[in-house]
C-alpha cells in the first residue's frame, strides 16, 4: 500500500513538472473514494493516472456485460428475463456493435430481443445484424434472418447490400451473391415501396421551398413508415438541405412522429461539412425529446468528420457521446487521438480534450492513446513533454515500443534533428527495444526528405547488418530519395541491386514512378526492362508513357520492341497495337506508322479495326 502511494505521490509530482501549454489528464486514483481535483497551474495542464479503474463489478449488472461474460443458452435467457432490461433501438444498436465479432451471440441476443414485449426491430438493425452475418461460415444464419425481416416488412439497404455483395464475391461465393441481388431487388420493389419513393425522391428535389413541399405532402395523403422515411432520406444523402426540408415536413404530418431510428437517419445525411449547422441543431433537437445517438451512427459519422478534418467537430461528438448512455470504445478514442495527430498541424487542445472526455468516466488511459497524445506532441516538437510522457507511460505500466520510438523518430526527423533521430535507435537497442523495418524505415525516410541520401544509404547499410530485410516500403522511400535529388540513374541502379539480390517485390506505383522518370530523361532501353520485370511479376502492363514517347522520340524499332515487352508470353492485344499506331498517325507520323504496320503479325494486319485506320 506504500509503495502505491508513493507511485501515486511521484506521478503527481512528475506531471505537475510539465511545463506551461502541456495538458493533463486530472483522473481519480480509486473509483470508491474520489480525490478532489488538484489546482491547475494552467488552464491546459492535466495529470495522469497510473492504475486502472474497475469499468464492471464483479457480477455483471448490465445486459452487455451478462451476454458477453456467458455462452447463449436458456439459462442466460432466463437472467437476461430476470434482470427485465428496457430495450430500444439504441441499447439493442450498442450490443450488437459490441458483439460484431461473435455472429452465434449476436444473432441469439437479436432475436431474443425481437422476441421481447415493448420492443421492435427495424431495418436498421437487420441490416447491421446481416452486417455481422455475411460471412461464409455463417450463410444458415444470414438467409434465416434475411428471410425473417423480408416476412416482416423490412428491406435491406443498399449500403449493407453493397458490402455483402462484395464479401460473397470476395469469398467465391457466387450462387449466394445471385440470390442476395435478387432478394434485395424483391424487398426494395415490394417492402420499399419504390415506386412511391421514387416519386416523392422527386418532388422533394424539384420544390424549392419547405412550405410547398408541405403542401403538396399533404395533399399526397402518404401513410409514412419508419421504413419508408429512412429509405427516402438515403436516397437524399446527397442533397443534406433537402433531407431536412424533408425531415421537417414528415414530422408535421398529423399521423406520424419521428422517432431514434428516424433522428439516426437523418444525422448520419447531415454529418457533413456542408451541412454541420443542421446537424448539431438535430442533435440537440433530438436530445431534447429524449433520444439518443446510437452507436453505430457515431461510428459512422466520427469517420466522416475524420476524413473530412473536421476534427473540432469530430471531438465534439465524441465528448457528446462520452456524456452519454451509449459511450464509445477505447479503439474510438485511440482512432480518433491518431487522426488528431495525422494532421498537418495537431491540435494539442483537441488532443487533451479527448483524452480528458475518456478519463473523466473512470477510464484510464490505453497504451495506443498514450501513442496518440505521444504522437500529437512529437509532431509539433513539443519534444520535452514527449519525454515526459514516455516516463508516465512507463510508470502507467507500459514499456515503449517500436511505434512510440517511430514517432519520436518521425518528430526529430521533421524538426531536422536528423542526429538526435539517430541517437532514439542506438538508446532503443541499450534497453532491449530492437528497431524493427518501420522504425528504420521512418529514419531513412527522414534523412532522404531532408536531401541526405548519402547517410539514408549509410543508415540502409547499418540496418542490413543488423539482419532486418528491406521490403517493398523501404525501397520506394529510397528510390523517392535518389529521384528527389535528380539522381535518376542511381535510382535504377539501386531498384535492380534490391530486387535482384534482396528479391523484394516492389510496389506497382515504384515501378510507375520510376518508369516515369526514366521516360523523362530519354532513358527509353532502362524504362523498358522495368517494363518487362513488371510484367514477370504479374503487374499490369504501364503503356501510357511509353506510348507517348515512342510516338514522339522513339523509332519504329522503339515501337517493336515496346509491343514486345506489353506480353511475356503471347502477342499483345489488338487493341495495343491500334493504341501505338493511332499515337503515330497523331504525332504527324504516319512513314513510322506504316513501317510498323509491316513489322505487325499477320492477323494484326488484316483486322478491321487496323484496315479502317490506313484506309
Amino acid at each position: 500500500m506504500m509503495s502505491r502511494a508513493r507511485a501515486v505521490l511521484a506521478s503527481i509530482r512528475l506531471a505537475n513538472s510539465l511545463r506551461p501549454g502541456t495538458r493533463a489528464l486530472l483522473t481519480q486514483v480509486s473509483r470508491s473514494s474520489p480525490s478532489p481535483a488538484l489546482p491547475s497551474a494552467h488552464p491546459h495542464a492535466f495529470l495522469f493516472n497510473l492504475y486502472e479503474r474497475f469499468r464492471f463489478s464483479t457480477k455483471p449488472d448490465s445486459i452487455l456485460d451478462l451476454v458477453a461474460a456467458n455462452r447463449w443458452s436458456a439459462e442466460l435467457e432466463n437472467q437476461l428475463g430476470d434482470i427485465n432490461p428496457v430495450l430500444n433501438h439504441e441499447t439493442v444498436v450498442y450490443v450488437l456493435k459490441k458483439l460484431d465479432r461473435d455472429p452465434v451471440k449476436a444473432s441469439s441476443f437479436f432475436h431474443w430481443a425481437s422476441g421481447r414485449d415493448g420492443f421492435d426491430p427495424n431495418s436498421s438493425l437487420y441490416s447491421m445484424l446481416l452486417r455481422i452475418l455475411g460471412k461464409k461460415e455463417w450463410t444458415k444464419q444470414f438467409w434465416f434472418t434475411l428471410k425473417k425481416m423480408k416476412e416482416q416488412g423490412f428491406y435491406l439497404d443498399e449500403e449493407t447490400y453493397v458490402t455483402i455483395l462484395g464479401v460473397f464475391k470476395k469469398e467465391k461465393m457466387a450462387s449466394n451473391a445471385m440470390a442476395l441481388t435478387h432478394f434485395y431487388k424483391r424487398m426494395i420493389e415490394e417492402n420499399g415501396r419504390d415506386s412511391v419513393v421514387k416519386k416523392l425522391v422527386e418532388l422533394v428535389l424539384g420544390k424549392a421551398g419547405s412550405s410547398e413541399a408541405v403542401k403538396t405532402l399533404a395533399d399526397m395523403n402518404i401513410a409514412f413508415s419508419d421504413t419508408m422515411v429512412i429509405r427516402i432520406l438515403k436516397e437524399l444523402r446527397n442533397y443534406p438541405a433537402k433531407a431536412r426540408t424533408f425531415f421537417d415536413c414528415v414530422g408535421r404530418c398529423p399521423d406520424y412522429k419521428h422517432n431514434t431510428v428516424t433522428y439516426n437517419a437523418i444525422a448520419r445525411v447531415l454529418g457533413r461539412e456542408d451541412s454541420i449547422v443542421e446537424f448539431w441543431s438535430v442533435v440537440e433537437e433530438m436530445k431534447s425529446l429524449g433520444h439518443e445517438m446510437d452507436l453505430d451512427t457515431y461510428i459512422k459519422v466520427s469517420r466522416q468528420f475524420q476524413k473530412s478534418k473536421m476534427m473540432h467537430d469530430a471531438v465534439k461528438l465524441y465528448e457528446f457521446m462520452m456524456d452519454g448512455p451509449y459511450r464509445p470504445s477505447v479503439q474510438d478514442c485511440s482512432t480518433l487521438l491518431r487522426s488528431i495527430s495525422a494532421t498537418e498541424k495537431p491540435d494539442l487542445d483537441l488532443v487533451f480534450r479527448v483524452a480528458r472526455k475518456y478519463e473523466s468516466t473512470g477510464n484510464c488511459l490505453s497504451k495506443a492513446a498514450y501513442d496518440g497524445i505521444h504522437r500529437s506532441l512529437t509532431s509539433v516538437g513539443a519534444f520535452d513533454e514527449a519525454e515526459k510522457i514516455f516516463q508516465v507511460m512507463r510508470n502507467a505500466g507500459y514499456e515503449p515500443d517500436n511505434i512510440t520510438h517511430s514517432q519520436l523518430v518521425f518528430g526529430l526527423c521533421k524538426a531536422k534533428r536528423l542526429d538526435e533521430a539517430c541517437v532514439v535507435l542506438d538508446k532503443m537497442e541499450e534497453h532491449g527495444c530492437i528497431p524493427d523495418i518501420k522504425t528504420w524505415t521512418i529514419l531513412i525516410q527522414g534523412h532522404c526528405a531532408a536531401n541526405e541520401v548519402e547517410k539514408a544509404l549509410f543508415l540502409f547499410a547499418k540496418m542490413m547488418e543488423r539482419g532486418i530485410d528491406a521490403d517493398a516500403d523501404l525501397l520506394d522511400v529510397l528510390i523517392n530519395g535518389f529521384i528527389s535529388q535528380s539522381k535518376i540513374d542511381g535510382a535504377y541502379q539501386l531498384f535492380f541491386e534490391l530486387v535482384n539480390k534482396a528479391h523484394i517485390r516492389p510496389w506497382q506505383a515504384t515501378f510507375k514512378n520510376l518508369i516515369d522518370k526514366l521516360l523523362g530523361v530519354r532513358q527509353l532501353d532502362e524504362a523498358m526492362e522495368l517494363l518487362r520485370l513488371m510484367k514477370k511479376q504479374n503487374y499490369p502492363a504501364y503503356p501510357e508513357p511509353f506510348v507517348r514517347h515512342i510516338s514522339r522520340f522513339g523509332t519504329v524499332h522503339d515501337a517493336s520492341e515496346f509491343l514486345k515487352a506489353l506480353s511475356v508470353k503471347d502477342y499483345p492485344s489488338v487493341s495495343a497495337y491500334v493504341y501505338v499506331l493511332e499515337s503515330f498517325f497523331k504525332e504527324g507520323r504516319q512513314s513510322e506508322a506504316k513501317d510498323l504496320l509491316y513489322k505487325c503479325p499477320h492477323h494484326i494486319r488484316q483486322h478491321p479495326i487496323v484496315s479502317v485506320l490506313f484506309n
